[in-house]
């Protein structure tokens, strides 16, 4: 009998390549005068990477600034697509990736929660349900009734924290965004993601604080040059890192 597979992610022989345009000639007139100087450079963003994450998997995604880890979370929400290969997902989906994604800025932040909720697919009824508690975790109190153009960074990022762990996802994927706020909402947010952690969702953070990768992750996977360079145990994964980027 073939064995059940048991990934929520899978990533497989997955390149991104992006075209960069120098000089492009926006009118007419300027296409036939300077049609030699358009000059296009490709820029391989990942190359060739293959990984596969179990249900119930929290793990890290490090790497420098530019290595392509942001690159592949937004792949795995099918918000970019591959050049080359493709990503296969087993379970509903969630992410935390641009602080404010979704949100409208002349709309309240009661009104938001409703729209950005609707796009993760709850219905309008179900978010009647939850919209008390997702006010709750935000801690925005009357401004909650607010445009959100008047929020502050560490506000939009409360609300958009605050509305993605209250879709039921079964999967959660969040890019730095728990670097913004202060202090006791990070420590808020690091509990919640441990609970989640705990109640068997699948998590994948693209974090530069190695200690909280530590602490809640128990696999870490380096991406470098847009390559996979390490997977495997966190501890060990980023005192490989350490080595190398120190």
């Amino acid at each position: 009998m073939k064995k059940k597979e048991n990934y929520a992610i899978k990533v497989c022989n997955v390149t991104k390549v992006f075209k960069l345009y120098y000089d492009k000639p926006n009118t007419l007139k300027e296409r036939i005068v300077f049609w030699k100087k358009n000059k296009t450079e490709v820029h391989k963003v990942l190359d060739n990477i293959n990984l596969e994450i179990d249900k119930g998997e929290t793990v890290a995604l490090i790497g420098t600034n530019g290595s392509g880890k942001s690159t592949l979370l937004k792949l795995m929400t099918k918000i970019i697509y591959p050049t080359e290969g493709e990503i296969k997902i087993d379970g509903k989906l969630t992410s935390l990736l641009e602080l404010g994604a979704g949100f409208h800025p002349d709309f309240t932040g009661r009104e938001n929660i409703y729209f950005n909720a609707s796009i993760f697919g709850l219905t309008a009824s179900e978010i009647d349900k939850r919209v008390t508690q997702i006010i709750e975790f935000s801690e925005l109190g009357d401004f909650i009734d607010s445009p959100v153009r008047t929020y502050s960074s560490g506000m939009y990022m409360r609300l958009a924290f605050s509305v993605a762990i209250n879709v039921d996802a079964e999967i959660l994927l969040i890019d730095e965004i728990l670097a913004v706020g202060d202090q006791h909402f990070q420590e808020k947010c690091f509990n919640k993601l441990q609970e989640l952690k705990d109640s068997g969702k699948t998590i994948v953070i693209v974090s530069h604080s190695l200690e909280s990768v530590k602490k809640l992750c128990n696999r870490a996977i380096w991406i470098n040059k847009g390559k996979k360079e390490m997977d495997g145990k966190s501890n060990h994964v980023i005192e490989k890192y350490l080595e190398v980027c120190s």
